[in-house]
């Protein structure tokens, strides 16, 4: 179990979805979904940390959430989250990640920071069940 490394990530998971609620205000929605992306990303390595993993390669939520769900199955309930974070990742912050001549900064709207801070909260809130800072 490694306490310390899963806060230091908790808390900067909690940075980013500060961060994300920021960048939302501002109207940039594709930061905003990004860092909210960041979190719940964050947050899970955090859990996963403290269960002694040690290795965590992927940025895929929805797998993280898998290999929570072997330590505490209620990790599985935010399955749906995951995914739909997970569409975020890249096109977010690539103007080649979009279809045609779209591109990040004009593609999102305040629709998309709202649901993915929503989806990113959720995972933060069950990640702090387990790690206390």
């Amino acid at each position: 179990m490694n306490r310390v490394e899963a806060s230091r990530w908790l808390k900067q998971a909690k940075a980013d979805i500060k961060s994300s609620k920021d960048s939302m205000k501002t109207g940039h929605y594709d930061w905003a979904c990004f860092q909210a992306q960041q979190s719940g990303e964050k947050a899970l390595k955090g859990f996963l940390y403290q269960q002694g993993l040690r290795a965590l390669i992927t940025h895929s939520i929805r797998d993280l959430l898998h290999e929570c769900g072997k330590h505490e199955k209620e990790f599985l309930t935010l399955l749906d989250q995951g995914r739909f974070l997970d569409t975020f990742y890249i096109p977010s912050r690539y103007p080649n990640g979009l279809p045609g001549k779209n591109f990040p900064a004009e593609f999102y709207i305040k629709k998309d920071a709202e649901k993915c801070i929503r989806s990113a909260v959720s995972i933060l809130k069950k990640v702090e069940n387990y790690i206390k800072l």
